[in-house]
């Protein structure tokens, strides 16, 4: 194909096929944690009401992209925000532009895939019940995905808004709302935390033993409570978690003690690592978003949609 392919956010979402992002966001993962994959600290300018991010990555044998997202709160409303931009697709040979893409909904799915293998690998085998604390797009992604793969698995969702709490909880045939997070976590073997607050959202009061958090959101602050944190064996997608400040590192893994160690998930989708060592004490996958996660659902993306047929090609 010659020219750029451009999908708009309907042709993305449905080219974003799951079971095929989970593949590659698997892939993605096992490649950041072998150091094969290329991609820099995300960059970020900040306005007065948030931050435009740049990330741009390469994984082998899934491609080469850059995502331009920025990230602001609601003034009406702080505890709300959006992530919107671009992806851009490139030829890994020639660097040839090849596509541009939604990010908006290319990144809900893409963090959707990688908290999901962060449950399916940490978790509690056969979990009873799980929990989604959120109830924006990003919650709501979780629950689309949740609904595919553990379409009887009981779902309390929880949020700030009972009208968008009910709407999300209808994407899941298992779902109902819960009148409050402590509620929604309590009991839950695991637990999605899909928040834009900028404080923690839950309590390690609240959390059973052996419990699994996938926590991803937290642009603005952290999400989980620090005593979570300090009891948790805590996972994350990329060295830099940790190591390097927000807004490419996570709130949450900031000033760890000396000797705390940050496991990387794709270490564990490997069978490198065995992930969880004792049943009673939680887990904590804290995802920031990364470049390789974002390559590995535009691959998807633009397969799936030249196959079809969709989009529009520009002279670019």
């Amino acid at each position: 194909m010659s020219g750029v392919l451009v999908l708009d956010r309907a042709r993305t979402r449905a080219a974003l096929d799951p079971h095929r992002v989970m593949e590659a966001v698997a892939r993605a993962l096992i490649a950041v944690s072998r150091g094969e994959a290329s991609a820099p600290p995300r960059v970020a300018a900040r306005a007065p009401g948030g931050l435009l991010g740049v990330m741009p990555g390469y994984v082998p044998g899934l491609g080469l992209a850059a995502k331009l997202v920025s990230v602001f709160t609601d003034p009406a409303d702080p505890g709300r925000g959006t992530h919107r931009g671009i992806v851009a697709l490139f030829d890994p040979e020639d660097g040839r532009p090849l596509a541009l893409l939604d990010a908006e909904s290319l990144t809900a799915v893409r963090t959707a895939a990688s908290a999901t293998h962060g449950a399916l690998a940490l978790a509690p085998p056969k979990p009873g019940r799980i929990a989604v604390v959120g109830s924006g797009a990003q919650a709501r992604a979780q629950l689309a995905l949740l609904a595919l793969l553990k379409p009887a698995t009981p779902v309390a969702v929880a949020g700030r808004d009972p009208g968008r709490v009910r709407e999300a909880a209808g994407l899941h045939p298992a779902a109902v709302p819960a009148p409050d997070v402590e509620t929604a976590v309590r009991g839950a073997d695991v637990v999605f935390c899909c928040t834009g607050a900028a404080r923690p959202v839950i309590r390690r009061s609240w959390l059973a033993p052996g419990v699994h958090v996938s926590s991803v959101g937290g642009s603005h602050g952290p999400e989980v409570d620090a005593d979570t944190v300090r009891d948790a064996a805590l996972f994350a997608e990329w060295p830099g978690a940790s190591a390097t400040p927000p807004p490419s590192g996570a709130h949450e893994l900031q000033h760890l003690p000396e000797g705390r160690t940050v496991t990387l998930l794709g270490s564990v989708l490997s069978g490198e690592h065995p992930g969880r060592y004792d049943g009673s004490a939680p887990t904590l996958f804290k995802s920031t978003g990364h470049a390789a996660l974002d390559v590995a659902a535009a691959h998807v993306a633009y397969a799936v949609a030249v196959r079809a047929g969709w989009g529009t090609v520009v002279d670019l």
